[in-house]
């Protein structure tokens, strides 16, 4: 058994697991880690777990070396003040090599070994030699790494249309598929400007309450179908999974919300008529 915890490298990076190594951490805590190379600094994002032998994708997990100290805070400050050096440096570049791409970031790893920008494109980009001319200039390892929208999102930050900060950017880990298909389910209006996020891409947070609303419109009427309750017979026009009702049009300007156990639908009861006889 070994202790792990989660860390989010970096502001809004991505999240791996780590060793704990025999320490005591808290969710918040500011930790100095093993990178790829080098050191890279991070946050604490789940309490200490005990595990069984676990290592990730990448091979054996790395450890965590301390966590920050007043001198660290000072370094990781002092790196994020040269990002609009970094970003000031690359763009011209880029523009000089005349690539299809838009720089979204950069960053020094913790240790200053390291550069990373990151960039949006919709296709792929050749950009060895832009590598070659920025290591040049600034004697350091230098990445490139291609982002999707969300990525993007979630590194520049922003809020939502229920006014806190995006998902991604604050406690979200993973981006899981979303589709039409949710916000229908919830009756949601299918108009693009209301369920999409800042990244353009449909709201991470239609998938939130999607497997209950669809557990809620089990044998539920769909909209249009034809029902008879105790105040008579009349059409389907709206439906609340949530009340398991049904709002009906009795005709005449007669529209009354009824619950789903005082509704019978007509075509299944055709349907059954039929399979008798």
């Amino acid at each position: 058994m070994q202790k792990v915890v989660q860390v989010q490298l970096r502001a809004a990076g991505e999240i791996k697991y780590f060793t704990a190594g025999g320490m005591k951490f808290e969710i918040g805590d500011k930790v100095i880690v093993e990178a790829d190379r080098g050191l890279e600094y991070g946050e604490i994002i789940s309490a200490n777990e005990e595990v069984s032998d676990i290592s990730s994708s990448e091979g054996s997990l790395r450890k965590i070396i301390r966590k920050a100290n007043p001198w660290d805070e000072k370094q990781i400050a002092k790196n994020k003040s040269k990002t609009k050096d970094l970003m000031k440096v690359c763009s011209k570049k880029v523009e000089e090599h005349k690539l299809p791409m838009k720089l979204v970031d950069a960053e020094y790893s913790f240790d200053r070994s390291k550069i990373i920008f990151y960039f949006t494109s919709e296709n792929r980009v050749d950009f060895r030699e832009l590598v070659k001319n920025l290591a040049s200039i600034f004697r350091v390892r230098i990445e490139l790494r291609q982002i999707g929208v969300r990525d993007e999102a979630r590194m520049l930050g922003g809020h939502g249309p229920c006014g806190r900060s995006l998902c991604c950017m604050s406690f979200l880990k993973n981006f899981d598929p979303v589709t039409i298909k949710m916000a229908k389910v919830q009756n949601l209006p299918l108009n693009p400007s209301k369920i999409s996020g800042l990244c353009g891409r449909l709201m991470c947070c239609l998938g939130y309450e999607y497997e209950n609303y669809k557990k809620c419109s089990k044998d539920l009427p769909r909209e249009g179908q034809e029902v008879e309750t105790v105040h008579g017979t009349g059409k389907v026009i709206g439906v609340n999974p949530l009340n398991r009702s049904v709002t009906v049009n009795f005709g005449e300007g007669k529209i009354k919300e009824v619950k789903v156990d005082e509704v019978k639908r007509l075509k299944k009861e055709k349907k059954e008529k039929k399979e008798k006889k």
